[in-house]
């Protein structure tokens, strides 16, 4: 199996649990290996997989490793270009890394006609409303009919990989399928994504800094059970076909920050409110149905605040791995007034 992205933050919970749980699938990782992919992600297991340091959109490089991995032989592809302030500042490594590297990937696995799985966002379909009352059982949530509407360049880009996916799925035949999934959480994200972003900072004495009025709301999945999913759907998933993975873990960015608050023993309301971000979008939600019904999966993490109280545990006590990169972030956002 060849995993891209396989030194981030969900790819390398992938590796992790593939290496612990199938140990007789062998594993090789193709990362470029940057500012968000760090090798140490894989420490424990580097003994275990065979790890490549380079560029998806380095379609020789590509075509060689798919070709090496032979009959029965996957690809998963994990890597993206994936933070919205980043693709607001400078659009084209998303060009490059998720459309012409998801194109590079698409055009080995034509030629070597091996398995490729699609891992997407949820972010492509735009937002929802807030509008609806959250107890609502009938409240509207993406499926995989949603029409696109991305609103950064981030989710504009992985709709176009999304797309070139389903195209070479019916022009060419390929065996693929896709998954998007809504906003995961857990061991090993960068610390410039929400929830590591607040839990650093309050580990730093730091006040929480929110968007907005902290009303965004977000489906939130532990990443372990998103590569469950993965799993499932690399196993039972029918070619062609879109899988929606969400754990129904909607909260809003208030509810998050309060509980992190809370798990640290400090005032609940010890946070600060900042500017928006430009295309912030309002609300995401997921309709998992159709993986439910048909592949029968089921989140494990099941209650949010269980989830992020291990997720703080976790970055308390592995300072070590976060702290080299908190600095240039926090300097970054800085220069945003962020």
């Amino acid at each position: 199996m060849l995993v891209t992205g396989g030194a981030g933050f969900i790819g390398a919970n992938f590796v992790h649990a593939t290496v612990r749980e199938r140990p007789d699938v062998e594993v090789v990782v193709l990362d470029k290996l940057t500012y968000a992919g760090d090798r140490a992600t894989l420490h424990d297991v580097a003994s275990r997989i065979t790890f490549v340091e380079g560029d998806i959109a380095d379609t020789a490089l590509v075509r060689k490793l798919v070709g090496d991995l032979g009959p029965g032989g996957a690809v998963v592809h994990f890597a993206a270009e994936s933070h919205n302030d980043n693709s607001l500042h400078d659009p084209w490594p998303f060009v490059h890394t998720n459309l012409i590297g998801t194109y590079s990937l698409l055009e080995a696995v034509r030629a070597h006609g091996v398995r490729y799985h699609h891992v997407s966002t949820d972010e492509v379909y735009g937002d929802l409303p807030l509008s609806e009352p959250a107890d609502d059982p009938a409240r509207e949530k993406f499926t995989p009919d949603t029409p696109y509407n991305p609103s950064s360049p981030y989710s504009a880009t992985k709709a176009g990989s999304d797309l070139l996916v389903r195209a070479w799925a019916r022009s060419f035949g390929i065996e693929a399928t896709i998954s998007n999934c809504s906003n995961n959480y857990g061991p090993w994200q960068h610390v410039e994504k929400f929830i590591p972003r607040q839990i650093t900072n309050i580990l730093d004495g730091v006040r929480p800094k929110v968007y907005g009025a902290g009303t965004n709301v977000r489906d939130w999945i532990h990443v372990d059970d998103h590569n469950r999913a993965v799993w499932a759907v690399l196993g039972r998933g029918r070619t062609g076909e879109t899988y929606l993975i969400g754990a129904d873990g909607e909260a809003n960015n208030l509810r998050v920050v309060r509980a992190l608050l809370e798990i640290a023993g400090q005032d609940a309301d010890a946070y600060d409110l900042v500017a928006d971000r430009p295309g912030h979008d309002l609300r995401y939600a997921i309709d998992a149905s159709l993986l439910r019904d048909e592949l029968g999966w089921r989140p494990l993490h099941s209650d949010l605040e269980s989830g992020l109280k291990a997720t703080f545990d976790w970055y308390r006590d592995n300072e070590a791995w976060w702290r080299p990169r908190k600095a240039a972030t926090e300097a970054k956002y800085a220069q945003l007034g962020r």
